[in-house]
């Protein structure tokens, strides 16, 4: 477990992160509403290199991120307004993998993909604090803890 005192916390959190991403990594966020999944895909993104705005993708579901504006490729996913698992079929994400980034927000909504994905969940502790937890898969072992 990781101790997240504040947004800026969560912040370095995702900057560290993506100092680590790979081409086909995915990056599982999950957590209850306002625990803070886009607050650290925005440290991901702007620890790519990302400069400006990163808007929540509800409602586009995808939103992607190209070089030279990021070290790596990335999409940022939100799932929350799937309805049925197999509709994460016709997003095609998978093909960002072979030289690119994955994260995804409500990864529950996609049922069992990504086994080997880094699996990151976030809780409220309260008064904007959030304790941060892990699944760690093989190919990670190497690069964790952050």
């Amino acid at each position: 477990m990781i101790a997240l005192a504040d947004e800026a916390a969560t912040d370095t959190f995702g900057r560290c992160l993506a100092a680590r991403l790979v081409p086909g990594d995915v990056v599982l966020l999950s957590g209850d509403l306002g625990a803070g999944k886009t607050a650290l895909a925005r440290g991901i993104l702007a620890g790519l290199g990302h400069v400006g705005e990163v808007p929540s993708p509800t409602f586009t579901l995808v939103q992607s991120y190209e070089v030279p504006g990021v070290r790596l490729p990335v999409w940022h996913v939100d799932l929350y307004r799937l309805e049925d698992p197999d509709e994460v079929e016709e997003l095609g994400l998978d093909e960002i993998l072979a030289d690119g980034v994955l994260v995804i927000e409500w990864p529950e909504r996609a049922g069992a993909r990504w086994p080997e994905a880094l699996h990151l969940t976030l809780t409220d502790s309260g008064e904007g604090s959030r304790r941060l937890t892990a699944r760690v898969p093989p190919a990670w072992e190497a690069r964790w803890p952050i």
